[in-house]
């Protein structure tokens, strides 16, 4: 029987893994059943510890966004968090500055006392500068010290506009010493939210502010205007970060819609895909081929046409290395070597899948068959097309939930105030409480201490357990988003597996198969959901930490620890992949025969290993065609949007909308492409899947007789090159 294969079909026609074996035992072929028809509705729940384990971490879940510890803990996350933090800027009391219905609404910015003492490298370390700071209505616009002001009635009544209250019938002697008012003001500028020096440099070299080269600290000293520099530099180092992301923020706030546009556009991209594969899927699979090669063809002529345009730039030869990180990445498009390496990058994409391409020839065959198969199926299940937006709505929801918890705990904090000063003092950052620390015992040991608003932290037991809490909200969304692409799989796995095991099709398929196979899951086998994906997820949390562990040691010299680290990356990241390799077939067998998830996780890597070799042409070939259409997807949507996002085409200029970094859109847009391509795709995928253990069961059962007949189509049987045997003549 197997002695006739066609060339190019003989690993699929090979005989399944022979039993006993030695060295490994993959089990017990299936045995012929006659009155195996297909999936089991006659089922049980299976793996009800697991179940209501789960049930129970979910309610936890809960409760840490919108309850939290109800017996011990003090402060919610969701009650007692606040995004201002995140957002608004804070003075030295802890208030927000420009928040609107407080009184600060009209002084949005804040005002630093004495910008210099920022210079101290404390302040890298506490993130806060060790001066007063207050919110004002907007930034001081010229020179100024108090001295000079206070005999002046209108010069003071400017000044005022940068103090505290409490001036009046006070000497400057006793403002200054009471920290009422800053010794001096120079001329600054708003820079996110806060009041800098208008620091600028002439030709020579020279630091000016306000066009001074020299300025009075107010403490009758003559400054250099250079001296503000440190204090500047270090203060912006603080808000970077914080910089960059309003700026993203702003471009996300911009471009929203244009996003939701390239999303939409992708989305039914890759519905059109997936409609034509189920009618002319021979024909499409050949013809994404072709255009993912000239895809990737035209943009390596693209980034050659720049690398040459470039050629006679000034500074286009600077190297990356010499270029530094910019926060700006349009900067590194003007650099010759950017398009070099991208050139250098999609040519090895273009060789290494034109020679797949060539060394797979014979298997593509095969694969396409498959694929066909798969079409006939989902043109059995057409409802299963319009599965991954159910699962795109949950993972919505997980992700969305897990945002909003995170950045609520994240919040969830009290003003911690510090004690600051210049001179030596034993309780230099400690805390304090600033409404009684004029007449406490640390302000009477340190008479130049202040204190000063520190971060947003607490000491209580909620603000203990607060890491606990995080880490609680990582792993249930790593185990709920796992859980509800689990529960895809199960689902498509049994509408598909009743239409390969349906004898008379569409006559004995459920009427409804995807709602069908969504209630026995959901009915059943929500434990085996929640142990397969707990599992998966508590790799995934290792992997976390592993990674959290080697930003720490970065610094390190230590060069056993990194490679054991390395080592344990690597051998989790592999981990992981199996397991989800093993999960994804268990599904399919939970959904056939209603087993338990370990029980059908071993029946699964049983059958597997019967099929070594098949396995291995059909899952790695049927997927790198699959890959090669989701990246035909992204290449098409990701083009579309570099053109319309960087303003490159005249048509687009004055639609595109102004934003700081145009890679923004772009990017969010190229990975929510892949995403909702890999959705879709993953139809064809789980259908391959599932027909390809049921074929396999087929099998072990069947012979082709007469009494035992297979149950594939005819289309498989010729891929297999087997027949089934017409009944004898009576």
């Amino acid at each position: 029987m197997w002695a006739d294969c066609r060339c190019g079909e003989s690993v699929l026609c090979a005989p399944p893994h022979p039993v006993g074996t030695v060295g490994s035992d993959p089990g017990e072929p299936r045995k012929y059943d006659p009155t195996f028809k297909g999936p089991i509705y006659n089922r049980g729940c299976t793996d009800i510890v697991c179940c209501i384990f789960f049930i129970i971490c979910i309610l936890g879940y809960f409760a840490v966004g919108i309850l939290g510890n109800a017996a011990h803990l003090k402060y919610v996350s969701w009650t007692q968090g606040d995004p201002r933090k995140v957002i608004y800027p804070t003075d030295s009391r802890g208030q927000f500055c420009g928040q609107a219905g407080t009184p600060l609404e009209t002084k949005p910015l804040l005002f630093y006392f004495n910008i210099m003492k920022c210079a101290s490298p404390m302040v890298l370390l506490e993130f806060q500068c060790p001066t007063t700071q207050m919110c004002v209505e907007k930034c001081p616009d010229k020179f100024m010290t108090l001295l000079k002001a206070y005999t002046n009635k209108e010069d003071f009544k400017y000044y005022k506009n940068f103090c505290k209250e409490g001036l009046e019938g006070l000497t400057v002697t006793q403002i200054l010493s009471s920290g009422l008012c800053p010794a001096m003001l120079t001329p600054s500028k708003p820079f996110t939210r806060r009041c800098f020096p208008a620091l600028d440099q002439k030709k020579g070299g020279e630091i000016t502010v306000g066009n001074n080269s020299k300025f009075d600290d107010g403490e009758g000293n003559i400054r250099d205007a250079k001296d503000l520099v440190a204090g500047v530099k270090n203060a912006t180092v603080v808000i970077e970060a914080r910089q960059v992301v309003m700026k993203i923020f702003e471009d996300y706030t911009q471009s929203w819609y244009w996003i939701l546009i390239g999303l939409v556009i992708a989305m039914l991209i890759s519905l059109l895909f997936i409609v034509l594969l189920r009618f002319l899927a021979g024909i499409m699979v050949w013809v994404m081929i072709v255009m993912v090669i000239l895809v990737i063809g035209y943009g390596i002529v693209h980034c050659s046409m720049e690398y040459v345009s470039l050629k006679s730039e000034a500074g286009s030869n600077v190297t990356l290395k010499d270029l530094g990180f910019q926060t700006d990445f349009s900067v590194y498009l003007h650099i010759r070597q950017t398009w070099l390496a991208f050139i250098i990058i999609l040519a090895i994409v273009e060789v290494i899948i034109i020679l797949l391409l060539i060394f797979l020839r014979n298997r593509i065959l095969i694969a396409i068959a498959l694929i066909k198969e798969a079409s006939r199926a989902i043109g059995y299940v057409m409802s299963a097309l319009f599965y991954p937006l159910f699962t795109f709505a949950l993972l919505s929801i997980v992700i969305a939930y897990w945002a909003v918890t995170a950045v609520f705990l994240s919040t969830s904090n009290q003003p911690i105030y510090k004690v600051f000063n210049e001179t030596a003092c034993d309780h230099s950052r400690k805390i304090c409480e600033p409404a009684n620390f004029s007449t406490s015992s640390m302000k009477a040991e340190c008479p130049d201490s202040k204190c000063l608003f520190a971060f947003y932290g607490g000491e209580t037991v909620y603000h203990k357990y607060l890491i606990g809490l995080q880490f609680y909200n990582v792993f249930l969304f790593f185990w709920c988003a796992n859980f509800v692409t689990a529960l895809g799989q199960m689902t498509l796995a049994g509408a598909f597996a009743s239409y390969y095991w349906a004898l008379v099709k569409p006559d004995d398929m459920p009427a409804f198969p995807i709602f069908s196979s969504l209630g026995r899951s959901l009915r059943y086998h929500t434990g085996s959901l929640a142990f397969g994906s707990l599992i998966l997820s508590i790799i995934q949390i290792i992997r976390v930490l592993l990674e959290y562990i080697d930003h720490k040691l970065q610094g390190t010299q230590n060069k056993c620890t990194k490679f054991l680290l390395c080592c344990l990356k690597c051998c989790f990241w592999c981990l992981e992949k199996f397991i989800k390799f093993i999960n994804r077939n268990a599904y399919i067998m939970v959904a056939i025969y209603g087993k338990n998830f370990c029980t059908s996780a071993k029946d699964a890597f049983f059958l597997l290993m019967r099929n070594m070799i098949r396995v291995a042409v059909l899952d790695k070939v049927t997927d790198f065609l699959l890959f090669l259409g989701k990246l035909l997807i992204v290449g098409l949507v990701g083009i579309f949007a570099f053109f319309f996002f960087s303003g490159r085409v005249k048509a687009f200029e004055n639609t595109a909308p102004n934003l700081h970094y145009y890679w923004v859109p772009i990017l969010t847009v190229v990975v929510g492409s892949y995403l909702i391509a890999h959705g879709f795709f993953s139809v064809y995928a789980m259908c391959v899947d599932t027909l390809f253990l049921c074929f396999l069961e087929d099998l072990e059962r069947n012979d082709g007789s007469a009494e035992r007949p297979y149950l594939m189509s005819d289309r498989l049987l010729r891929v297999l090159n087997k027949k089934n045997k017409p009944e004898p003549a009576q």
